[in-house]
């Protein structure tokens, strides 16, 4: 279960703070219930997820999270540029105690990422697909009770999205999924349930469909 209470954020510029982008969020996502978030552009979507995953911090509020949730997928933050993709992938591993059988993981996570040689190059030097590839197999590497995804099925070629959206299925029959996605069909083919972000606000909907319904009804003619 991740409980979201009264969380506002706002972020820092030249001239000052800026304006909120989330204004008193409240909600609770109950286990194993998988959650799109839809919103125009700039509502906030991206940066909820963060502050759920645990990679951004509210400014005011606070989120409880009583389950073991993964970083955003495709989150290329987390990865230090001057090191390959096998040296992170490695300090993942040991950070999260697979010392033991940090071999077999990290076949795991080469074979699903397919960048080829630039495993062994530094991640400075990779595109953003290519980090999002390397996040998004770090990410299934793991046992989550809840996995975070921002657009990752839109990450690279047909291949690599058809392989991305099967292992989302496999993923949906042991653990919770929230995730952000343009695409309507991507929505509803993954999720139940939704949440409609709108100034600043979050609407919970037990139907993901209701959570579209209401997010196109806002759109003006």
């Amino acid at each position: 279960m991740i409980v979201v209470s009264d969380v506002h954020k706002r972020y820092l510029t030249d001239h000052g703070p800026g304006p909120w982008v989330l204004k008193g969020a409240n909600f609770t996502i109950p286990p194993k219930v998988n959650v799109g978030l839809v919103g125009r552009n700039g509502a906030g979507k991206s940066t909820l997820l963060s502050i759920i995953g645990g990679t951004d911090f509210p400014t005011r509020g606070h989120v409880e999270r009583r389950c073991r949730v993964s970083w955003p997928m495709g989150f290329g933050g987390g990865l230090q540029g001057s090191l390959t993709g096998r040296q992170n992938a490695k300090f993942v591993c040991r950070v999260h105690g697979h010392a033991d059988d940090l071999a077999d993981r990290l076949a795991q996570i080469e074979a699903f990422a397919e960048i080829g040689r630039f495993f062994d190059e530094p991640v400075k030097t990779y595109s953003s697909g290519m980090k999002s590839r390397l996040q998004f197999a770090l990410s299934l590497a793991f046992d989550f009770d809840v996995y975070i995804s921002d657009e990752v099925t839109s990450t690279g070629d047909a291949a690599f999205r058809t392989k991305a959206a099967a292992a989302f299925k496999s993923l949906t029959n042991r653990a919770g999924l929230i995730m952000v996605s343009h695409s309507e069909g991507t929505l509803k083919q993954f999720c139940s349930a939704g949440i409609w972000l709108h100034e600043g606000q979050a609407h919970w909907f037990d139907q993901i469909d209701d959570a579209i319904k209401a997010y196109k009804e806002s759109i003006p003619a």
